[in-house]
């Protein structure tokens, strides 16, 4: 990892690390419209950010489909549906991965490892709120990290603090990843 501020990232770079998110927002996408029926507003938020994986340029779809999926994820919650919120901040860091920022900034890692840490915490509480689960599909989703997010990932410093849950899931998988 760099001591600069800023990190250089190319849009290659950038597809690889949103087809990952993708890839691990979408294992969760069944909890969430399972919970939340006629709400397309993740798989919206998830079919936007493949567009960008499969080359469309970052837009407004993305920014638009990551703050709807948070939206959705927030009534969840006030719904009392805590899996389909967390499936539902999967499918939003799905989006807002297209925006990793080259800057050499902790919180920047949950752009790229936010995806799975939503996801794994929402398969983890649909089991019953099982610790194992979510750290099963952990190491899935370490399997499916390919080489580009794996230099990607460590060009950044390791994950933040805090983010409850999810904040561990993804602490646990930077850390299986460098």
């Amino acid at each position: 990892m760099a001591d600069s501020p800023t990190i250089t990232l190319d849009m290659s770079e950038l597809r690889a690390v949103a087809a990952f998110a993708v890839t691990c927002a979408r294992t969760a996408l069944k909890i969430f419209e399972q919970d939340r029926p006629g709400d397309p507003r993740s798989r919206d938020a998830i079919d936007a950010a493949q567009t960008f994986v499969d080359g469309a340029k970052r837009a407004k779809l993305q920014r638009d489909g990551a703050w709807a999926a948070l939206r959705a994820a927030q009534e969840a919650r006030a719904a009392g549906q805590p899996a389909a919120s967390e499936a539902a901040r999967a499918a939003a860091a799905s989006c807002s991965a297209a925006y990793l920022h080259p800057l050499a900034k902790a919180t920047q890692v949950k752009h790229i490892l936010g995806s799975a840490g939503y996801a794994a915490h929402a398969l983890e509480i649909a089991a019953g709120d099982l610790p194992a689960v979510g750290e099963e599909h952990i190491a899935r989703f370490a399997a499916l990290a390919t080489p580009a997010v794996l230099e990607v990932l460590d060009r950044y410093p390791a994950a933040p603090p805090g983010g409850a849950r999810a904040g561990a899931l993804i602490r646990l998988l930077d850390t299986s990843l460098r």
